[in-house]
C-alpha cells in the first residue's frame, strides 16, 4: 500500500531497509529535518566532533553490519570538512552514503554565503552524486544505494553522494515509488575454453601461490576462498584489508602484505618461484610500488579473478575473468580431486619462518613487544583498528586475525586520525565486542575531541597509543636520505590526564606487565580507556 512522506523520509525509511542503524554528523539548518526523518526511521544520529571523523565511524558500522554506512554533513564547511574521509572510502571501497544541505538551485543565482557546488567538489571521489530530485526520491535512493553497495555491474562498493535542498527534503513524496527496481547481487561465473585452461594449469601446477584482496570481502567470498587453498594446499598472502580470510595461524597463511620491504624482501622469491599465481580479488591500490609487476605472466600462469577490468596496469594475468568472487573461486575449483603434494621444497614455510624472525617480537620492550603483548592479552576475537604511521606498518605484519574485518584501517589513503573513529564506530554496531584502537601520538592528537565522542556514545573502546613525540616513519626517510631533522618532532603530550578530564580512563606505561594489566582491566570498564604507551625514539629502525 502506498502512503505519502516527506523526501527525508523517504531516504531515511530505505537507509533503514538496507540495515543501516547509525548515521552520524554535525547538524546544521538545511540538514535538520533529515536528521529528524532518521531518528523516526530508525537510524539514529550520532554527533560527533568533526565530519570527517563522522565518515570513519560510519565506515566502523559497516564493517561489523555489511550495511552501507551513512554520513550527514550541512552546506558549505560541513561539506567541505567531509572530503577527506569520502575519498579515504573510495579509495577503500567502502559503501557509504553522503547527505549534504544544501540552498535551493534558484536561491543559489542570488545568495552566495557559503554557497558552492557540493556535487562538482564530491564527483571526482564519489562512485556518484545526486541532487534530490521532487518527484523521484525514491528512485534515487535506490540508485544511490544500489552504485554504493556495487550492484550496478560495476562490482566494487564506494561512497555515493546526495545533495539535499531544503524545500525538496520537506516536500511529499508517494511512497513507495512503484518504479524502484530493487538491486540484487548476482552469482556470475565464468565459462568457457578459458576457465578450462585455468583448470588445467591448477591441476598442473607444482608451486602455486594465491593473494586476495579487499574485493574477497566486498563479494563476501571468504569461505570459498579459504576451503579452495586448504583443498589445494595453496598458500595465501593478503593484503592488509583481506587479512582473516584465512585465519593467520593455519600453517598456509603467508599472512599480509603491502607496505613493508622487509615482507616484501621474504615474499617476493616465493612468488617469483611460483608456476601458477592466483588473484582473488586482488585490489592494488593497496599495495607500495615494490609490488608494481612483482610477477611475469611471460614465464609464469597468472589466473585473475576480479570484480574490476583491470585498468591500473599495476600487474597482469595471463586469465582474467570479471565476475563474482565467489562464484569465480568455486568454478576454477571444480576439478576431481585436492592437491596436498605441492611446494615439496617448503619454500611457504621457510617464508612463514623467515616472516617470523624478521618480525621478531622477543625484544623486551618497544613497538613490537607492545604489539605481541596486547595481542596475547585481548580475546581472538578482538576488533582492532590502526592508524597510518610506522606502528600501522609493524602491527599489520605481526597482528594476527583469525576472521575477516577484524583489523580496520586506511588503507588505500593512508589517512591519519581514521583509527579512533574506526573504533567508535565499530563499538557502536557491536557494544559487546572488545575493541581496540591502536594509535600514534600524532595520529590521535589530531581527533583528540573524539574522545569526549567516545565519552557521549558509551563506547567502551580501548586506546592504545604508541608515544615517541615524533613522526617515526617520516623521520626514518628524512635521515634515510641524509636530509635533516625538519617538522618531525613534538613535544609529549600527557594522554592519561587528557583521557580522564574528557571522561574516560587513562594509564601511561613503559613495559609489557603494566601494558598487559592495563589491557585486561580496560577491557572490563563501561568507559573508553587510553594507555599512552611510551616507546623509545628511533624504535621501528631495521624494522619496517
Amino acid at each position: 500500500m502506498r502512503r505519502t512522506l516527506s523526501a527525508a523520509e523517504v531516504v531515511a525509511s530505505r537507509l533503514a531497509e538496507a540495515g543501516c542503524r547509525h548515521a552520524f554528523g554535525i547538524p546544521g539548518g538545511e540538514v535538520v529535518s533529515m536528521i529528524d526523518a532518521l531518528e523516526k526511521a530508525g537510524v539514529a544520529f550520532h554527533l560527533v566532533k568533526h565530519e570527517n571523523a563522522a565518515g570513519f565511524m560510519a565506515e566502523g558500522t559497516h564493517h561489523v553490519t555489511g550495511a552501507p554506512g551513512v554520513m550527514v554533513a550541512t552546506l558549505g564547511p560541513g561539506a567541505a570538512n567531509g572530503v577527506n574521509v569520502v575519498a579515504n572510502a573510495w579509495q577503500d571501497r567502502v559503501p557509504m552514503i553522503v547527505l549534504t544541505g544544501c540552498v535551493e538551485e534558484a536561491e543559489a543565482v542570488t545568495y552566495t554565503h557559503q554557497v558552492f557546488d557540493h556535487r562538482e567538489m564530491f564527483r571526482p571521489i564519489t562512485k556518484a552524486s545526486f541532487r534530490l530530485a521532487d518527484g523521484a526520491v525514491g528512485e534515487q535512493i535506490e540508485k544511490a544505494l544500489a552504485i554504493a553497495m556495487g550492484r550496478t555491474g560495476d562490482g566494487r562498493p564506494g561512497p555515493v553522494h546526495i545533495d539535499l535542498p531544503i524545500r525538496v527534503t520537506r516536500s511529499q513524496q508517494e511512497w513507495p515509488s512503484p518504479a524502484i527496481p530493487r538491486a540484487r547481487n548476482s552469482a556470475t561465473a565464468p565459462a568457457g575454453d578459458d576457465l578450462e585452461t585455468a583448470r588445467q594449469w591448477l591441476a598442473e601446477a607444482g608451486c602455486p601461490i594465491a593473494v586476495a584482496g579487499v574485493d574477497v570481502l566486498s563479494h563476501g567470498a571468504e569461505k570459498e576462498v579459504a576451503a579452495f587453498c586448504r583443498r589445494f594446499g595453496v598458500p595465501l598472502i593478503t593484503t592488509y584489508k583481506a587479512k582473516g580470510v584465512l585465519p593467520e595461524d593455519d600453517p598456509l597463511s603467508l599472512g599480509g602484505a603491502g607496505l613493508s620491504p622487509t615482507a616484501d624482501k621474504i615474499l617476493a622469491p616465493v612468488i617469483a618461484e611460483a608456476d601458477l599465481i592466483l588473484l582473488f580479488g586482488y585490489d592494488p591500490i593497496e599495495m607500495r610500488i615494490g609490488w608494481r609487476n612483482l610477477w611475469d605472466p611471460r614465464r609464469q600462469r597468472v589466473v585473475e579473478i576480479a570484480a574490476e577490468g583491470n585498468t591500473h596496469s599495476m600487474h597482469q594475468a595471463s586469465l582474467s575473468f570479471v565476475c563474482d568472487i565467489g562464484a569465480g573461486v568455486e568454478a576454477l575449483g571444480d576439478i576431481e580431486g585436492a592437491r596436498d603434494r605441492v611446494w615439496k621444497r617448503g619454500e611457504p614455510v621457510r617464508a612463514r619462518e623467515a616472516l617470523a624472525k624478521a618480525f621478531d617480537q622477543s625484544e623486551a620492550w618497544g613497538p613490537a613487544a607492545l604489539t605481541e603483548t596486547a595481542r596475547k592479552t585481548l580475546p581472538p576475537e578482538t576488533i582492532a583498528t590502526v592508524d597510518s604511521g610506522a606502528h600501522r606498518i609493524l602491527l599489520s605484519q605481526m597482528w594476527e586475525c583469525y576472521a575477516p574485518r577484524q583489523l580496520l584501517q586506511s588503507s588505500g589513503l593512508c589517512t591519519m586520525g581514521g583509527a579512533l573513529p574506526l573504533a567508535i564506530g565499530a563499538k557502536l554496531a557491536a557494544p559487546d565486542a572488545p575493541v581496540v584502537c591502536f594509535t600514534g601520538d600524532a595520529g590521535l592528537e589530531m581527533v583528540l575531541g573524539e574522545l569526549a565522542t567516545a565519552r557521549d556514545l558509551k563506547t567502551a573502546i580501548v586506546v592504545v597509543v604508541f608515544v615517541d613525540a615524533s613522526l617515526a616513519l617520516i623521520e626514518m626517510k628524512q635521515r634515510g636520505e641524509s636530509l635533516p631533522n625538519l617538522g618531525v618532532d613534538f613535544d609529549e603530550t600527557n594522554f592519561a590526564a587528557i583521557a580522564q578530564a574528557l571522561g574516560g580512563h587513562g594509564v601511561t606505561v613503559d613495559n609489557r606487565l603494566d601494558l598487559a594489566e592495563a589491557l585486561r582491566t580496560a577491557i572490563q570498564r563501561d568507559r573508553f580507556t587510553v594507555i599512552a604507551a611510551r616507546i623509545p625514539r628511533k624504535a621501528y629502525d631495521g624494522r619496517l
